[in-house]
């Protein structure tokens, strides 16, 4: 383990401004060469032109041997992201520690800049995390403007990691943990009047967490309107946006939210062990240095964050990876998905005792979506569904619980997913509900 001086030595090789301008034009730069040259974007029919979806599947290598709609755990590399991992990762296994403290703090502050500004933001309101997790426990965590009697609130769709960081504000502050549920089936407007009522029924209310987008279901939250609710109470909202950001085309000023957590493993694509924190800078004494981090001051953003020493190309890949979410376009990877997802639900919906728990209303679900088989509730029931999906039909799925009104299956395509392989899904939940 590295001492707070010594990693203080690699993490604070700031470069000027104009030097970390041109450092990040170089570092989207030097990874356009190794990506696969797209097709024209078609327009209007984008997601579902099958030469522009045929390029850009060509750049992952999957298993033959399932069909994959599982990608909601991580998402799977594409090849000249795959390719600048190991390059880097031999690199920093080769030059080890006279890499780490004479050249990472230089070249890691370009990519933070450029992420700051592929994410809509400046580039003193982000910090590296391992994760949405990380992210979203320490803003949960570190929020310090709470007192005794109040209330924070969370609903069942929300992530189980950021529920137990709730619930453990009850010890940490002395406050009141209400958790409630989102309506099934759910709409827009109810989702909308289930937070309007719960910020009315609890006036001691002073924080409330949003998930962007369910990692249970699939469902859409309208984080700007209800966080406008919120802040009208004098509620502050923390948002996990873990599965949303490259799966949704939007940018973190569009959320109007203080405080966020994103991933950059899932729905960017980059590798492992790879996420950010959002504090607006106005906002940043609201939350806690971490664990009273002495490395930076308390007027920077990274104090809040104490991981210790980071996956080095994981982070240095992170350029190549934003240069190919970029390239395809975050609104043609959110037309896509859920085009994908739109192909499977429309021809399911009508199947007897088969709910689909995300609505067909625009902006309320994007690729992902889970289903429900009447009755089918507990684990035992999901487990099963899931094992024959598996076994007798060839597709792999997950079993998500936590749901209110009982535990479901997960269905979530990818960029190299095909309209065939939902058509698989489709004849296999024919053949289960009969």
């Amino acid at each position: 383990m590295i001492t707070s001086s010594e990693r203080r030595g690699f993490m604070l090789g700031l470069a000027a401004t104009a030097t970390t301008v041109a450092s990040v034009g170089r570092a989207v730069a030097q990874t356009a060469g190794s990506l696969v040259t797209l097709p024209a974007a078609p327009g209007q029919a984008l997601a579902t032109d099958a030469n522009y979806w045929a390029a850009v599947r060509s750049l992952y290598a999957v298993t033959p041997d399932i069909v994959n709609l599982e990608n909601g755990y991580w998402g799977v590399m594409a090849e000249p992201v795959r390719r600048e991992y190991l390059a880097k990762t031999d690199m920093v296994n080769r030059d080890n520690s006279f890499y780490a403290r004479n050249a990472y703090g230089r070249e890691i502050e370009p990519i933070r800049a450029a992420l700051a500004a592929a994410v809509g933001c400046s580039v003193e309101e982000i910090a590296f995390t391992r994760g949405a997790t990380e992210a979203l426990q320490l803003l949960i965590a570190g929020y310090n403007k709470l007192k005794a009697g109040d209330t924070v609130l969370y609903a069942d769709l929300d992530y189980d990691s950021m529920q137990y960081a709730m619930n453990w504000l009850k010890d940490r502050r002395g406050v009141d943990v209400v958790r409630f549920a989102i309506p099934e089936p759910a709409t827009r407007e109810a989702v909308l009047q289930t937070y309007q009522k719960q910020l009315e029924s609890h006036p001691k209310a002073r924080l409330l967490l949003l998930t962007h987008l369910s990692h249970r279901t699939g469902l859409v939250i309208p984080v700007a309107e209800i966080a406008a609710m919120a802040r009208a109470r004098g509620v502050d909202v923390v948002v996990d946006a873990a599965h949303s950001w490259g799966q949704i085309d939007f940018n973190v000023r569009d959320l109007q939210s203080d405080f966020v957590g994103f991933n950059l493993h899932k729905w960017i694509g980059a590798p492992l062990g790879a996420g950010f924190m959002y504090i607006k800078k106005d906002r940043l004494p609201d939350i806690d240095r971490a664990l009273g981090d002495e490395d930076f001051p308390p007027t920077d953003i990274r104090s809040r964050v104490h991981t210790g020493t980071a996956n080095f190309a994981t982070f240095l890949t992170l350029p190549t990876a934003l240069k190919l979410h970029q390239d395809i376009g975050a609104r043609a990877k959110q037309a896509r998905l859920r085009h994908l997802r739109d192909h499977w639900v429309s021809r399911a919906r009508g199947f007897k005792g088969l709910e689909i728990l995300t609505p067909d209303e625009p902006g309320m679900a994007a690729g992902i979506t889970s289903f429900r088989l009447a009755g089918k509730t507990s684990a035992a029931d999901n487990n099963a569904i899931v094992a024959e999906l598996r076994d007798k039909h060839g597709i792999f799925s997950v079993r998500r619980a936590g749901v209110a009104k009982g535990q479901c299956i997960r269905i979530s395509p990818a960029l190299y997913t095909t309209e065939g392989d939902m058509d698989k899904l489709v004849a296999a939940l024919k053949a289960m509900t009969g």
